[in-house]
């Protein structure tokens, strides 16, 4: 018999692990708390709340193993279903990662660098940490953050007020501001036995502080790869980590500093569908089904291009012979990931095919710098 695979969340990322699971013979039910969710489309939906622990038993009886699509999943469901069915990642990782102290506190005993950080609870504590961190610093959400959201940029002690009207009442974290050279992201899967693996890393750009395009392998990353591995590594075997998982990290004189990990497969890793010999999608669900990891290995280049708010003309990607188009099924939404084009081949295949696709989609801002990218 098939082995089902139950999604908690039902977004992009699930609908993209129940299309890479096909081929491995895997079924999915998903649980959302919309009934319109986009992985409804391709997969059978549960709209629940994940609070519902009658229906969580419920979708409990139907499945093999759980995962999720998105980090905010309560951890007490997870919990909860990890009583009754195995569920991948651990709710012990989720939980660390669902909070920033924790999270930065683990990367600290592992050996991580990480900016300086301070919990805030209080105003008279935002006033302490700005003391200790140091400004300009950023002022986050402990919970719940994600693409830019729950944060604010706190330049000089003047903005104190201001950041503790905007976010103050939840538990907060201050961090000092990292004066980095480029951002980039390391895509890491552990298997069930304790195999490791990492694709190579990706170089990320963003609009708004949404990610709008990431290019691996990432340009002259030799000497830093080693230390991003290093770093997944140490999380993967700290959190007894099972699945995929992303490590966002700041470049800085030589030297690496984590920023955030994500307890789950992630969108500077999308371009592994097309660029890469085992997609992070379905090494995912090899991982949290007990099945051996696949290849990571690139095929050639790839870059990623993020579709925000609305999509843009599909033919102009897809007349491309590099070209390759994701559509989400979603309806357009400022703000709201849509879909997303992989342009994949030889580093002078990509390039060129980003340049004429930047005047097609009348896209230069977001493509330029991914451009400049390959050409440095």
């Amino acid at each position: 018999m098939a082995t089902t695979v139950g999604i908690l969340g039902g977004g992009q990322l699930a609908r993209m692990m129940a299309v890479a699971g096909a081929s491995l013979g895997l079924r999915f039910r998903i649980v959302d708390t919309v009934p319109d969710a986009c992985a409804s489309q391709v997969a059978p939906l549960l709209c629940a709340d994940y609070t519902d622990l009658d229906a969580m038993a419920r979708f409990a009886e139907t499945v093999d193993v759980v995962t999720f699509d998105f980090e905010n999943v309560p951890a007490d469901t997870a919990m909860f279903l990890a009583t009754r069915v195995p569920v991948f990642p651990n709710p012990q990782a989720l939980a660390v990662a669902q909070d920033r102290i924790e999270e930065k506190q683990m990367f600290a005993r592992l050996g991580l660098a990480t900016p300086a950080f301070a919990a805030v609870d209080s105003r008279e504590d935002l006033e302490a940490a700005a003391q200790s961190v140091g400004l300009p610093a950023i002022l986050k959400t402990r919970r719940l953050g994600y693409d830019g959201k729950g944060q604010f940029r706190v330049r000089t002690a003047a903005d104190l007020d201001a950041a503790w009207a905007a976010l103050g009442g939840v538990p907060l974290i201050l961090e000092s501001f990292v004066p980095f050279e480029r951002e980039i992201s390391v895509i890491a899967v552990r298997g069930r036995d304790g195999a490791f693996a990492t694709w190579p890393l990706a170089q990320n750009f963003h609009q708004n502080a949404i990610l709008s395009a990431s290019v691996s392998p990432a340009p002259h990353a030799d000497a830093v790869e080693p230390i991003a591995t290093s770093y997944a590594r140490r999380i993967a075997e700290e959190l007894d980590y099972v699945g995929v998982f992303a490590l966002e990290l700041f470049e800085r004189d030589g030297g690496l500093i984590a920023n955030e990990m994500a307890p789950r497969v992630h969108n500077s890793g999308h371009w592994t569908i097309e660029g890469a010999v085992t997609s992070q999608f379905e090494n995912h669900l090899r991982a949290v089904t007990g099945l051996p990891l696949g290849s990571t290995q690139p095929r050639g280049t790839s870059v990623l291009l993020n579709w925000i708010g609305e999509l843009p003309d599909a033919a102009a990607v897809l007349r491309e012979p590099f070209g390759h188009w994701h559509d989400y099924g979603k309806s357009p939404r400022a703000g709201r990931k849509v879909g997303h084009a992989t342009v994949n081949g030889a580093t002078n295949e990509v390039a060129a095919t980003l340049t004429r696709l930047a005047a097609a989609l009348d896209r230069p801002d977001q493509i330029a710098p991914a451009l400049d990218a390959l050409r440095a």
